[in-house]
C-alpha cells in the first residue's frame, strides 16, 4: 500500500472522521464502521485532505484535466483545497467549480460557484462518499446541461465497498451508468487491512471482535474494490 494511503488511514482516525463502532446508516444498514467528512473542520485538516486527494487524482487520473467539480456542499471546500494542493504539489493550475443548491438571479448569476464551464474542458468530481450515488444522479445532469464537457473520473475519499442499489457498488455502478471511472483515496479492504490488530494512540481499533463485525457485515453486504 502506497505511504499516503497509510497515512491517510491514520489521518482519518485522528481526525475523528473514521469511527469503529455500532452505526446505522441513511439505509438503514447497521454498520461497524462510519465515516464523517464533516469532522474536518480546521485550515491544517482542510489543506491535509486536500494533498491527500491531490496525490490520489495523481495517481487515477493525472494531471491532464481542467476542473475539478465538487458537487454543494461538501464538495465545495473540497474542490478549493484539492486545486489548492494540486498546485502546490505539482506546479499545475486546476479551475474549481461547484454548483449551487438554487439558482441565483442577480450579480454572479446562475447555478454554479467558481469557474464556469466551457466546451471541451476536461473534468474529474470531488466528493467525500458514495453509498448510493444518489448524489451523481444529481450532478452529472448539472455538468452536462452546461456545456459539452468530457468528464474523467470520480474520486471519493474512502471505498466502503459494499453494494449499492443492486449487487455491485456504488462506484463500480457509476462506472457502468455513467462510462467514467470511480476512484477512492482508500478502500475498507486496505483500511482494515492496515489497521487490524495494530495499536494507535494506545488503541487497537480492529482487534478479533472488530474485524469479525466487519467481516459479517460485508458477508451480508460486501463486494471487492
Amino acid at each position: 500500500m502506497e505511504q499516503y494511503k497509510q497515512e491517510f488511514i491514520d489521518f482519518m482516525i485522528e481526525s475523528d472522521v473514521l469511527k469503529f463502532g455500532e452505526f446505522t446508516l441513511k439505509s438503514g444498514r447497521k454498520s461497524p464502521f462510519f465515516m464523517n467528512a464533516g469532522a474536518y473542520v480546521t485550515g491544517t485538516q482542510l489543506r491535509k485532505l486536500g494533498e491527500y486527494y491531490a496525490k490520489a487524482i495523481h495517481d487515477n487520473y493525472g494531471l491532464d484535466f481542467d476542473v475539478l467539480f465538487g458537487p454543494a456542499y461538501k464538495g465545495i471546500p473540497l474542490s478549493v483545497a484539492t486545486t489548492m494542493a494540486i498546485n502546490e504539489l505539482y506546479g499545475k493550475d486546476i479551475r474549481y467549480c461547484s454548483n449551487r443548491k438554487e439558482v441565483k438571479d442577480h450579480g454572479d448569476t446562475g447555478i454554479l460557484l467558481g469557474s464556469k464551464l466551457k466546451d471541451g474542458d476536461r473534468v474529474v468530481i470531488i466528493e467525500d462518499v458514495t453509498t448510493s450515488g444518489k448524489s451523481i444522479e444529481e450532478t452529472f445532469p448539472i455538468i452536462k446541461a452546461q456545456a459539452n464537457v468530457e468528464i474523467k473520473g470520480l474520486i471519493v475519499s474512502l471505498n466502503r465497498c459494499e453494494r449499492g442499489k443492486g449487487d455491485k457498488s456504488a462506484l463500480q455502478e457509476i462506472q457502468e451508468v455513467y462510462g467514467f471511472p470511480a476512484n477512492a483515496i482508500v478502500s475498507m479492504e486496505e483500511v482494515v487491512q492496515y489497521l487490524y490488530n495494530q495499536p494507535r494512540n494506545g488503541r487497537v481499533l480492529i482487534d478479533d471482535a472488530m474485524k469479525a463485525s466487519i467481516d459479517a457485515y460485508y458477508e451480508q453486504y460486501g463486494v471487492k474494490a
